[in-house]
């Protein structure tokens, strides 16, 4: 595919662009591949070498796509024969993150894991009055958006965003500030993504927020992390929900 290789040796060419930037455009380009159904689930992906000399990049940077495919619950290896498709990702996620980085969403999600449920365990010991009402606040602006089935993406940037003020940390409300432009993206993918299916799964999302609220407000920190850690893993699996083997 002349495409990907002049991508790659672009990329390649640049300074700036760094190996996991070469690896992340791959990563893309297998990841649209699968959806668009050129390697169907089950499927055996070419090899490192194939895929090596296909986008024109060298195995380590092909392997560390393929791992991060893996990570994402997309292929699976087999030892000794190779790599399979093991999902096949909704084509929505194409459609509704244009000119974005599949990848960088996922990593987002990834450190979010972390960070965000450090500061729910952090919030759950440091809230004060004001800061429960405002995260209170911020869930019924989201309870009102699924019953009036709307978007209710700002609602529920502002519910992170009172959690992460409610530690009481500058640097938890910093963190999330400048990272803000990707979770908001991430954010907006998967509602959409929600809309798209059926009722019963943004009350399940609207459940896992009620669930960080009331660990929150109860003042249980290991309980507000575990909750906080279960959104955020299962917004990054309902990004690929789609065909499984």
């Amino acid at each position: 595919m002349p495409t990907d290789r002049s991508a790659l040796a672009t990329a390649s060419s640049g300074s700036s662009w760094s190996e996991a930037k070469r690896s992340a455009l791959i990563y893309q380009r297998i990841f649209e591949s699968i959806v668009n159904g050129e390697f169907s689930v089950n499927a055996r992906l070419p090899s490192e070498t194939e895929l090596a000399t296909r986008f024109g990049a060298s195995r380590p940077v092909v392997r560390e796509a393929l791992a991060r495919l893996r990570d994402d619950g997309v292929i699976v290896s087999r030892q000794g024969s190779g790599s399979y498709v093991k999902r096949r990702p909704d084509v929505a996620v194409l459609n509704l993150s244009p000119g974005a980085s599949i990848d960088d969403i996922q990593r987002c999600f990834e450190f979010r894991h972390g960070l965000e449920g450090s500061a729910a365990a952090l919030a759950a010991e440091r809230w004060e009055a004001a800061d429960l009402a405002e995260i209170r606040n911020s869930f019924e602006a989201l309870e009102r958006a699924v019953k009036n089935v709307e978007l209710g993406a700002e609602a529920d940037e502002c519910f992170h965003a009172a959690i992460a003020r409610a530690t009481h940390n500058p640097y938890y409300v910093s963190v999330q500030t400048s990272m803000q432009p990707h979770i908001r993206y991430g954010m907006n993918v998967n509602r959409n993504l929600s809309m798209l299916r059926t009722a019963e799964r943004m009350r399940m999302v609207q459940d896992e927020h009620r669930a960080i609220l009331e660990t929150i407000a109860a003042r249980d920190p290991d309980g507000a992390r575990d909750a906080m850690q279960r959104h955020i893993a299962n917004a990054r699996q309902r990004m690929f929900e789609g065909v499984t083997a």
